[in-house]
C-alpha cells in the first residue's frame, strides 16, 4: 500500500527565477506540494530562453532548462509593480503555507509585499528569501552567481588541478547545495514548527554562507594545519593512490574510491599486486608523501593498460569502490537511473 505524498496539501508560492529557488520548490513539488510559480509579465523567468535549443525556439516553447526545474508546478503571471498585482499576491499569501523569493534584499519590502507585511495577514506563513550573500551584511546588495559565491566561500580554491589552477565546475554547488537544498531543509524545519502550533518565520538563505559552512574537509585541514589542502595533497583530493582518478587505455577515466583498507586489499588482489595492500594511508602511508605519489604512478601505469570496459568488468563485481567516470548521456541510460534499461537487461539475462 503506497502512502500519499508527504507534502500533499502544502501550498507554495514560488516567485523565484533561474536555478536555486526553482529547484527548491521543485523538490517540494516532488514531495506533493502544490506549487504556484509566479512570473512577471513579458519575458518572465530568464530560463525560458536561457540555453534554449533551436527546436524549442522554433516551436515557441520554453527551453529544457525552464521545463526541467519547473515541472509539476502551476504557473501564473503577476505584475508586482502594480497595486492590482500586489493585491493578488497578498490574497494568495493569506492562504499559502510557504512563499519563496530570490530578489535582492529589500525589493519585496519596497514593493509592499515583504515578510513584515505578509505575516500580519498570515502569521503562519513561512517566508524564504534566497540570496547570494544574505539579507543583511556588507555584501547583501552585491550581485553574483554560483562562481562568485563558491569563490568567496573558499570552495573554488579546493576545486583545482594539481598545479593549483581552479576549474570552472559544470555543477552549480552554491546554487544547488547552498541555495536549493539549504532552503528546503530550513523550510521543512519551519513547517514542523508551525505544525506544532508555532507561527511562521522569515528564513534567510545565503548561498555563500551555506557553501562556506559545507566546506567541511577544508575546515578540517584548517584546524589541523592552518590552511586548506593543496590539490593532490589531501586524503580526498588526490593525495593517496586508493582514492584517485586513473586514465584508461581508451582515454576514459576510472574512479578508485578504496578508502577503507578492506576495499584496497580487494583491489590489490584483483590487480595481482597483493603486496601493495600494506601501502595504505590507514597503515601509516603519508598522505601526499613520496610513497603515495610513487604508488599512484605505478597504479596509473597498470590502469592505462586496459580499457574502461575491461576494468569495470573485472572490478565492479568485486565491490571494491571502482567506478567508471560516466558522461551525462551514459549516466542517463545506466540502470542506476533508468529502470527501463535495467528491466531490459534483466529480460536479456533470462534467455
Amino acid at each position: 500500500m503506497s502512502s500519499p505524498p508527504a507534502l500533499k496539501g502544502l501550498r507554495v508560492l514560488d516567485l523565484t527565477r533561474l536555478l536555486p529557488g526553482p529547484v527548491a520548490t521543485l523538490r517540494l513539488a516532488e514531495l506533493g506540494a502544490d506549487v504556484l510559480k509566479i512570473e512577471a509579465p513579458g519575458a518572465g523567468d530568464y530560463t525560458r530562453t536561457m540555453m534554449q535549443s533551436t527546436a524549442d525556439r522554433l516551436a515557441g516553447r520554453p527551453g529544457a532548462f525552464y521545463r526541467i526545474v519547473n515541472r509539476g508546478k502551476r504557473e501564473t503571471r503577476l505584475d508586482l509593480k502594480s497595486e492590482a498585482g500586489r493585491n493578488v499576491l497578498r490574497a494568495l499569501a493569506h492562504e499559502a503555507d510557504v512563499l519563496v523569493e530570490s530578489f535582492r534584499p529589500g525589493v519585496m519590502d519596497r514593493l509592499g509585499v515583504g515578510y513584515d507585511l505578509l505575516r500580519v495577514e498570515n502569521p503562519k506563513l513561512v517566508y524564504c528569501a534566497i540570496t547570494g550573500y544574505g539579507s543583511d551584511g556588507p555584501f547583501s546588495s552585491f550581485a553574483g552567481h554560483d562562481l562568485n559565491y563558491i569563490a568567496y566561500a573558499g570552495v573554488l580554491d579546493q576545486l583545482a588541478a594539481r598545479d593549483g589552477t581552479p576549474i570552472v565546475p559544470n555543477f552549480q554547488i552554491a546554487d544547488l547545495l547552498g541555495g536549493a537544498l539549504s532552503a528546503v531543509t530550513q523550510m521543512l524545519a519551519a513547517l514542523w514548527h508551525v505544525a506544532r502550533g508555532g507561527n511562521g518565520r522569515f528564513i534567510d538563505v545565503s548561498m555563500t554562507h551555506a557553501s562556506h559552512a559545507n566546506n567541511i574537509i577544508a575546515q578540517i585541514a584548517l584546524a589541523n594545519e592552518g590552511e586548506g589542502s593543496r590539490a593532490g595533497g589531501g586524503l580526498l583530493n588526490g593525495g593517496v593512490p586508493c582514492y584517485n582518478l586513473y586514465r584508461t587505455r581508451d582515454e576514459r577515466w576510472l574512479a578508485i574510491g578504496a578508502l577503507e583498507l578492506k576495499f584496497w586489499e580487494t583491489l590489490c588482489a584483483a590487480l595481482g599486486r597483493p603486496e601493495w595492500a600494506e601501502r595504505h594511508w590507514s597503515l601509516g602511508q603519508a598522505i601526499g608523501g613520496p610513497d603515495a605519489l610513487a604508488l599512484t604512478q605505478e597504479l596509473a601505469a597498470i590502469i592505462a593498460g586496459q580499457t574502461l570496459e575491461d576494468w569495470i568488468a573485472l572490478l565492479e563485481p568485486l565491490d571494491c569502490c571502482a567506478s567508471p567516470v560516466l558522461t551525462p548521456a551514459e549516466a542517463a541510460s545506466h540502470p542506476l537511473f533508468n529502470p527501463a534499461f535495467a528491466m531490459q537487461q534483466d529480460s536479456a539475462d533470462d534467455f
